[in-house]
């Protein structure tokens, strides 16, 4: 029997499972390389940790993996029950308390490596934790599609470490117990935007679709709902579609260098987030900073008991 040790947090009702020991073993190259490793060889064992009966449809994982870059405090790659992710912003809050509850960092800048790229993060001694994110874009400005039993939908296309299609004027009542109605509504526009070839750069599939409606709290500035690959919905505001929405902010100068945007879940959690202009960059792009918390429920000991039929997971 395999024993995979895991790390469980929730960060703004979204949880996170960090694999920290007796995951697969990736070899040491890229983690762009070993991401497809993992895909590849060890997709059985994504499955085994977020899947059911272990997992659900919500559950997000990460491997901790040593990374390339000395300077980095570590490396992750993260999946869900549909694949693997370049990026996540809840994640990765999710991963540096989880490091802290460890022993292995303490407050201050932290560097994670990711598939994407390196991003950094700074642990408070509150806990809260402050992301800098990948550069992220608008690729696509209003681009309309005609969804089925819904007529004609206008959004962006825009990068945050994921594709995301950011739906705007969208009339919906973004509220825990619509959930279901709004999933069923993000899945057709994710349908329609893949039978229409509308995609990210090189053909990228847009696997992530955001709603948007004023806040419940005034202090806020915008309430979201956000469809994520496994058509499973984010509890928490969503890291990197946040960051995928300060581009488009900034891309219409909405949002000055360096304001604060408070992004509401639709559980009511918030992050609060800011941008720089990312100036190596070829496109109009930026780099967010995505500030939030997260809380360590659970260490656990997954047992892989080949006898048991469901072991790998439901749906795998």
């Amino acid at each position: 029997m395999r024993r995979i040790k895991v790390i469980d947090s929730h960060t703004g009702g979204e949880p996170t499972r960090i694999v920290y020991e007796n995951g697969p073993e990736l070899g040491g190259e890229s983690l762009a390389e070993r991401l497809e490793r993992f895909r590849n060889d060890f997709d059985h064992i994504r499955s085994a940790v977020v899947n059911e009966p272990r997992g659900s449809e919500v559950l997000v994982g990460g491997l901790v993996c040593k990374p390339v870059d000395t300077t980095c405090a570590a490396g992750i790659i993260f999946f869900n029950n549909a694949g693997y992710l370049g990026m996540c912003g809840h994640g990765l809050i999710g991963l540096m308390v989880t490091l802290q509850h460890l022993g292995r960092i303490a407050p201050g800048d932290h560097r994670i490596e990711t598939p994407v790229g390196t991003v950094t993060a700074k642990l408070a001694a509150n806990g809260s934790v402050a992301v800098e994110n990948v550069s992220s874009f608008r690729y696509l400005h209003e681009v309309s599609v005609d969804v089925p039993d819904y007529g004609a939908v206008t959004g962006d296309v825009a990068w945050g470490g994921n594709w995301f299609f950011l739906v705007k004027d969208s009339t919906e009542i973004l509220e825990v117990e619509n959930a279901t109605h709004l999933t069923r509504i993000t899945v057709a526009i994710k349908k329609a935007l893949a039978n229409n070839n509308i995609t990210g750069s090189d053909g990228a599939m847009v696997d992530h679709i955001e709603l948007f409606s004023e806040p419940k709290d005034p202090n806020n500035d915008s309430r979201n709902f956000v469809l994520c690959p496994g058509n499973a919905y984010d509890r928490s505001p969503c890291g990197t579609g946040t960051s995928a929405k300060l581009a488009c902010l900034a891309a219409d100068g909405k949002l000055p260098v360096g304001a604060i945007w408070k992004q509401e879940s639709i559980v009511g959690s918030v992050f609060e987030c800011s941008y720089r202009p990312d100036e190596g960059a070829d496109l109009q792009a930026i780099i967010p900073t995505i500030s939030g918390t997260a809380f360590v429920s659970a260490e656990a000991e997954l047992i892989l008991n080949p006898n048991d039929p469901f072991c790998m997971g439901i749906g795998s």
